[in-house]
């Protein structure tokens, strides 16, 4: 299986990998990636990898990574040539869409805080980002929702992460805010992600995504439309402004 390094190091942009297989569909699975792979309602990483060919350098646009059975895949923009089984290769992330993406995905995390509702749904772009919450009645100070997200962003937070075990996760349901996604199992264990530390604790709840460290890096930030989504569910958007 693919080593994430994502999990590690959300921060690591360049990275070495050998090519363990091709996939049917033209795809790379490779033995380790700093490519996030689509999940979570996190879009997969783009990018570009490289290796050494005959006749010199040859170079592949990596249009996502997705999971499969083998592990985690990189899937070409474009069919082309793809770097032999058993080569080794570079991988370079979009940084700037990365960033984007662990901005908003740390911006949905303090949202969930704010508004302190079961989960439905989520979405994680480049600009903004929306959570669907149980929520049969809009709220009473939408203004106030916003306040309390630049409150949050302003004290600047450490975002850290520390793993637990899956019967530990079991013991303790409250932990699992989401009730469309479950944690990733199978592992044995489960990544949580904590905003603030352990005597001032924002937010603790299992996530395989990536976030930026602290939450003064989410910068300038808006609260966007509620809609109403069924009979129970709104959407609620958030946008950065830079």
């Amino acid at each position: 299986m693919t080593e994430p390094l994502f999990l590690t190091d959300a921060y690591l942009r360049d990275a070495t990998g050998k090519v363990v297989a091709h996939t049917e569909e033209g795809g790379i699975v490779v033995d380790q990636t700093n490519f996030y792979a689509t999940g979570g309602g996190q879009p997969g990483d783009s990018g570009v990898i490289r290796w050494q060919a005959q006749g010199g350098q040859a170079s592949m646009e990596i249009a996502t990574c997705v999971k499969g059975s083998g592990g985690l895949i990189l899937i070409p923009a474009e069919p082309v040539a793809l770097p032999p089984v058993g080569g080794q290769i570079t991988q370079e992330i979009h940084w700037d869409r990365r960033h984007r993406h662990m901005r908003v995905h740390t911006l949905l995390h303090l949202l969930s805080v704010v508004i302190p509702l079961p989960v439905t749904g989520g979405a994680i772009g480049a600009d903004k980002g929306r959570l669907d919450f149980a929520m049969p009645e809009p709220p009473e100070d939408k203004a106030a929702i916003e306040t309390a997200l630049k409150a949050l962003i302003e004290a600047d937070h450490y975002v850290t992460d520390a793993w637990i075990t899956e019967r530990e996760l079991e013991e303790n349901p409250a932990l699992v805010k989401t009730m469309s996604v479950q944690p990733p199992k199978g592992a044995g264990v489960v990544r949580l992600v904590r905003i603030g530390d352990q005597a001032t604790q924002i937010d603790l709840q299992p996530c395989g995504g990536t976030h930026v460290e602290r939450t003064g890096e989410i910068g300038a930030i808006r609260l966007g439309k509620i809609e109403k989504k069924g009979k129970i569910n709104r959407r609620v958007y958030v946008h950065l402004e830079a």
